[in-house]
């Protein structure tokens, strides 16, 4: 198959600059940690290079930053069991925009991290969904590039297109920054949540999120 193995070598390699601290796939769970550190809202708030991928209003009164590794079990938790009632409740009627940022954790997650963004825009949050439900399809400590692309392939994506993706100096280092501004908003594992700046680490509950989003403070113009 591969001629194709030569192309990806090079980013796999690069990929490690996305690995980080943190507990990975089959890590521990980080302890929920709210409203302990408020970062700069206008900092926090601010686009990454690559732009923002987000759901909802863009003038609601609350918005929600998940940091997000998709080889995480535990963000594949909330987007199975707890996000589809967020987006109806709070995103859906317009009380909530909902951000996710990447902070990928392993060089497995990485290079989904680059084919995500790689992909249509508009499929983002879609192909977002794939990968966390679909896990056990293409999770593993060896970085398997046919599996990532068996999930990648559901956005319409082709193999060509995503091997020239994974080598994207633009993308790699534009998630790089991604998580590095997050490193400096306190972020150390994922799931982590900001909500109106407030911050809420680890595995919640739909009753914790949703008590957090209706006693957001207002936002800040610091």
């Amino acid at each position: 198959m591969l001629p194709r193995g030569a192309k990806v070598s090079i980013p796999i390699a690069v990929a490690l600059a996305l690995a980080g601290c943190g507990g990975g796939a089959g890590g521990p769970t980080p302890p929920i940690d709210k409203a302990t550190y408020v970062p700069p809202q206008a900092e926090l708030m601010a686009p990454g290079p690559l732009g923002e991928r987000a759901l909802g209003n863009p003038n609601a009164p609350v918005t929600v930053i998940e940091y997000v590794s998709l080889t995480c079990p535990h963000c594949a938790n909330f987007h199975k069991t707890l996000f589809p009632r967020v987006k109806k409740e709070f995103i859906d009627t317009g009380k909530v925009r909902f951000i996710v940022r990447e902070f990928p954790i392993g060089r497995t997650s990485g290079n989904a991290a680059i084919a995500n963004r790689c992909g249509p825009e508009d499929k983002y949050f879609f192909l977002l969904g794939q990968f966390l439900t679909r896990q056990p399809e293409w999770v593993s400590q060896d970085v398997r590039p046919d599996a990532i692309y068996s999930v990648a392939k559901a956005s319409g994506m082709t193999r060509e297109t995503f091997d020239k993706c994974l080598s994207n100096q633009t993308i790699i280092d534009g998630l790089t920054e991604v998580k590095q501004r997050g490193r400096q908003f306190g972020v150390i594992g994922t799931p982590t949540f900001f909500i109106n700046g407030r911050k809420a680490q680890g595995e919640v509950t739909f009753e914790e999120i949703k008590a957090m989003i209706e006693q957001a403070p207002a936002p800040s113009s610091s």
